[in-house]
């Protein structure tokens, strides 16, 4: 006996997550409901006008806004950016570049620099530790 295998769902919250917009944008329809699996990737590959419109003009979500303004997410509230912005708010932030935002910006690329540093010195580590001989017994001094 076989059993029909059903469509995996998930919470709409989900979904708007996995399609890059923001949930509260979204039609009274998408949020109301669930979204099937297959459902979201017609939608990933072919997306609907709303979601090409949301993609385009926003409101965008706090990780999209923080990419396309080249700070992290703490870095917005940090700026005071509590609210989703829309696609112009974010290229008139970027013309206009407020102190918090240049600031930022540039912590941003420190922390990146930093990272990057530890990454290369733990890898460093990980080389010369694998050099080293293993089980060689326990050290014993020359007399």
């Amino acid at each position: 006996m076989t059993s029909q295998k059903s469509s995996q769902t998930m919470k709409p919250a989900t979904a708007a997550k996995k399609l890059g917009v923001y949930l509260q944008a979204t039609p009274a329809e998408f949020q109301a409901g669930v979204v099937s699996r297959d459902d979201l990737n017609e939608w990933q590959t072919n997306p609907p006008e709303w979601l090409a419109t949301l993609r385009r003009e926003g409101p965008h979500p706090k990780n999209v806004v923080a990419a396309k303004l080249g700070v992290s997410i703490s870095g917005l509230a940090r700026g005071g950016v509590a609210e989703a912005l829309t696609t112009a708010q974010i290229e008139d932030l970027l013309a206009d570049q407020p102190d918090w935002l240049v600031a930022e910006r540039a912590n941003l690329v420190e922390v990146r620099k930093e990272e990057k540093r530890i990454r290369e010195q733990q890898a460093t580590t990980r080389e010369q530790s694998n050099r080293r001989p293993r089980n060689a017994g326990p050290f014993k001094p020359s007399t």
